[in-house]
């Protein structure tokens, strides 16, 4: 099982890597039955790295242990990492020869950056892990600041692009003039346990609000009042609000670990594959700007859908291929650059499972084999 790099010129190629929520109690299993060889030394890695036994979570945790924000990070980093390894040592897949450039949902930006040579796979892995276990201890602490409040995050969906963009605007002005029943000049007048803020921007008709849920209600009933608007929203299975001003004490976590004077060499620059920061949607273009970039990753927007533009209509990327559990990216990228599977010379593919990466190998193969004939003809 061999999968070598065409000569020719082959279709730029995006690898993605999958966010917090898409993990699942014995994800990383498949890959240790079908190829022991390969995954067993890097689930002991996982293990040795963070010297704590995460792997046994992963394989036989409970679903509530593994869900807790400082296990389900560094798990679904991990299996990601692991997968792509899989598909490196197995398939003879060139990560460096075959890969245009790298991008990750929230969390994912982390795999990523270990895929396109940022940062190695065990500072990743215990970065994640001192970082999830800040924001839980954020989260315990508005909770407790906000006398028991409930924090967490909704998604909205609306009808179009169009709509997206009013909404956007409607909750914008929601926060920037509106408390609780009094008005103040700006948001940051509020304090942030009573604070929404949009966390992620995920395609042209979804995005994610973070914080206070009983906040979140308030500004959906506003909207539906006064500006119109009546989304579909729904409740996601997070306690924590991810992306907002609550966030601020992880943010600084992050940046202690980046800019440790003891430890200067923890990013690598350049990289070996450009990397998409989820803070602007473009790729990072400095090793400081990648630091500053990457702690504030914890409290601003997730532009993911800015990310995707980007790459279908700025550096025409022709294929998309996600690495990691869980298939919600696939089909956040697939519907936005208006692709499913493989296509002539390109696609959106999903590796979740062995079967799967023997399926996108060998059409990652295809299409380059496509792309060479029209080349000729």
């Amino acid at each position: 099982m061999s999968s070598t790099p065409l000569q020719g010129k082959r279709p730029k190629t995006a690898l993605f890597f999958p966010g917090q929520g898409v993990q699942r109690v014995g994800m990383a299993t498949p890959w240790l039955t079908a190829f022991p060889r390969t995954a067993k030394p890097i689930l002991e890695e996982i293990d040795h790295a963070l010297q704590f036994p995460l792997t046994r979570i992963i394989e036989s945790g409970t679903n509530a242990e593994l869900t807790q924000t400082e296990n389900a990070q560094p798990a679904i980093m991990a299996t990601s990492i692991l997968i792509l390894r899989v598909m490196e040592k197995e398939f003879g897949f060139d990560t460096a020869s075959r890969v245009d450039i790298t991008l990750g949902h929230s969390l994912g930006e982390f795999a990523a950056l270990v895929a396109g040579g940022y940062i190695t796979f065990q500072d990743a892995l215990k970065m994640v892990r001192k970082r999830a276990i800040a924001m839980t201890q954020c989260t315990k602490a508005a909770i407790e600041e906000s006398g028991g409040g409930e924090f967490g995050m909704v998604a909205l969906v609306c009808e179009s692009e169009a709509h997206m963009a009013s909404l956007v605007a409607g909750i914008h002005e929601f926060l920037e003039l509106s408390t609780l029943g009094s008005k103040v000049d700006s948001a940051k007048d509020i304090p942030a346990v009573q604070q929404v803020h949009i966390a992620n921007i995920n395609s042209k008709n979804q995005i994610v609000l973070s914080g206070s849920i009983e906040r979140i209600q308030m500004l959906l009933i506003n909207l539906r009042q006064f500006g119109g608007h009546d989304p579909r929203h729904v409740r996601l299975k997070s306690d924590a609000p991810f992306h907002s001003p609550l966030m601020k004490p992880a943010q600084e976590t992050m940046r202690r670990i980046l800019y440790d004077p003891a430890r200067e060499d923890i990013v690598t620059w350049p990289g070996i594959i450009p990397c998409v920061s989820n803070v602007t949607g473009r790729p990072f273009q400095t090793k400081d700007q990648l630091k500053d970039l990457v702690a504030r990753g914890c409290v601003e927007t997730v532009q993911w859908w800015k990310s995707v533009k980007y790459l279908h209509e700025d550096e025409k990327v022709k294929r998309y291929v996600g690495i990691g559990p869980g298939k919600v990216g696939r089909n956040l990228v697939g519907k936005e650059v208006g692709m499913k599977g493989q296509v002539k010379g390109g696609g959106v593919w999903g590796i979740t499972s062995p079967k799967e990466m023997e399926e996108v190998v060998q059409a990652l193969d295809e299409t380059e084999n496509a792309a060479e004939q029209e080349e000729e003809e």
